[in-house]
Formats: C-alpha cells, sequence, structure tokens
C-alpha cells in the first residue's frame, strides 16, 4: 500500500529525514517510534504530501504522491489533483483540527459533501454510522467545545474514516489527551486495526506498539534505524540506539 524509496526532507540547514524507506503492506498496521526530532512527523506529512520531498518519492496503492513521472523527471501535480489525493489518505493529528464552528455531524460529513460531491443526506447517513461505531451517536449535535479531548480525538477519526480512505495515519494521537482518556481513543485505533484498516501510527505508546502493531519501526536522527515485528524490535532490539530509547520508555 505504502512505498516511501530514498526520502530526504530539509527544513533549511536542518535535514530532517535523510533517505528514509519504508513498505506498508495492505491491511497491516506499522507503528513508528522514536525520540521528539527524530523525523517521525514529518515523515508521515510527506506521505500525504504535506510536506513536500527534497528528493526520493512516496507512492500510495501504486500511486505517486503529489507528483507525476515523465522521463526521468518528476513533475508536482496540480493543487486540484493533490487535495484528490489526500481523500485516499486519511490524517488524524494530534490536535484534533475539528472546526469549531460546526456541530460534530458537520464536522463529519463536510469533507464528504465538499469534496467528493456526496448527496448531503447520504453523507448524514453514514456519518451517524461512524459516530456510533466511535462510540459517540449522542454527540452529533453538539459542538467541540462541549467535548472531552478524547471525544474530540474520537470525532477526528470519524472525520477521517468519513471519506473512507485506503490508508489512516495518526500523528501521536493520544499526545494532547489527559492519561485517563487515552484509552477510549486507542480502543477506537485497535477496533480499526481489527478490521483490517492500513495504517501508519505515530506514538509513544509502547503497550499499543506491542499489541497492535504488524511492523515497529525505530527512528532517530531522522533514519529508520530499526524496524521488524513488535515482539523483535521491543524485546529483542539489536541495535544500541533502540535499546536505549527503550530502557528510558518501559
Amino acid at each position: 500500500m505504502v512505498e516511501v524509496r530514498s526520502v530526504h526532507k530539509s527544513f533549511g540547514p536542518l535535514d530532517v529525514l535523510k533517505g528514509v524507506d519504508l513498505d506498508v503492506r495492505t491491511g497491516e498496521v506499522t507503528v513508528v517510534l522514536g525520540p521528539s526530532g527524530s523525523g517521525k512527523s514529518t515523515l508521515l506529512r510527506t506521505i500525504n504530501h504535506l510536506e513536500k520531498v527534497d528528493s526520493g518519492s512516496v507512492s500510495v496503492d501504486g500511486a505517486l504522491v503529489g507528483y507525476r513521472r515523465s522521463g526521468n523527471k518528476l513533475y508536482e501535480l496540480r493543487e486540484r489533483e493533490i487535495l484528490r489525493q489526500r481523500t485516499e489518505i486519511g490524517f488524524v493529528f494530534q490536535n484534533f483540527h475539528l472546526f469549531p464552528h460546526l456541530t460534530v455531524l458537520e464536522n463529519v460529513t463536510e469533507a464528504p459533501v465538499s469534496a467528493l460531491r456526496r448527496p448531503k443526506k447520504e453523507a448524514v447517513e453514514a456519518a451517524r454510522t461512524l459516530l456510533a461505531r466511535v462510540g459517540l451517536a449522542e454527540k452529533a449535535d453538539a459542538y467541540p467545545r462541549q467535548l472531552s479531548g478524547g471525544q474530540q480525538q474520537r470525532v477526528a477519526i470519524a472525520r477521517a474514516l468519513a471519506l473512507e480512505p485506503k490508508l489512516l495515519l495518526f500523528d501521536e494521537p493520544t499526545s494532547a489527551l489527559d492519561p485517563e482518556l487515552v484509552g477510549e481513543v486507542l480502543d477506537v485505533i485497535k477496533d480499526l486495526a481489527h478490521q483490517g484498516t492500513t495504517m501508519i501510527v505515530v506514538t509513544h505508546e509502547i503497550g499499543f506498539a506491542r499489541e497492535v502493531a504488524d511492523t515497529v519501526v525505530f527512528m532517530d536522527g531522522g533514519r529508520i534505524v530499526e524496524q521488524g515485528p513488535p515482539g523483535e524490535v521491543l524485546d529483542r532490539p539489536r541495535h544500541e540506539r533502540t535499546k536505549s530509547f527503550l530502557s528510558k520508555v518501559l
């Protein structure tokens, strides 16, 4: 589903990604771990072209993301084409990014109606089903300010699912939550994993990675240092940097 090939990304003099290669198979969950500043979030943002790569390429379901190839050169797609691609790659941010002036139901129906031109009635019916799926059917008419952080993040997940994406990206989805609210969000993500949703999850939740991930990736200094099944990376890490990181967080 996802092919990242030799991706480099810099911000001014700071090299954030230094030749990253990553494969994610359809229906699998990849959890990305690593210290702050290791490039995890930037990698995620290149996968749906929120950040342009300096070199290398990203493909989702066989299609280049953000670019088209002509001969040996890549040309950036028009904004309209990029937006269409993003409808197939759901993104859940750590700070929810809900529209504060829209109700929960309106937040979930906005993209299907405006981006996919779905009939309003059809979008509303689908949104109510999704809200029930994340345990928030009774909050359809509430506004984001009336919800807890965990509830807002579950709305954000429903909103991402409303576009029926091929791939879901999560950027530290529980880092802005109080500890007692983390579980309700992770339970929703676990349910998606059990249903075969292809996901890449950047998180610090080691227990979640152990339980749900098909592959755990450890990043440091803009590179993938180690990757493999959770039983190997988390319990028998080979690289000293991985061992050092896990010794501080386990």
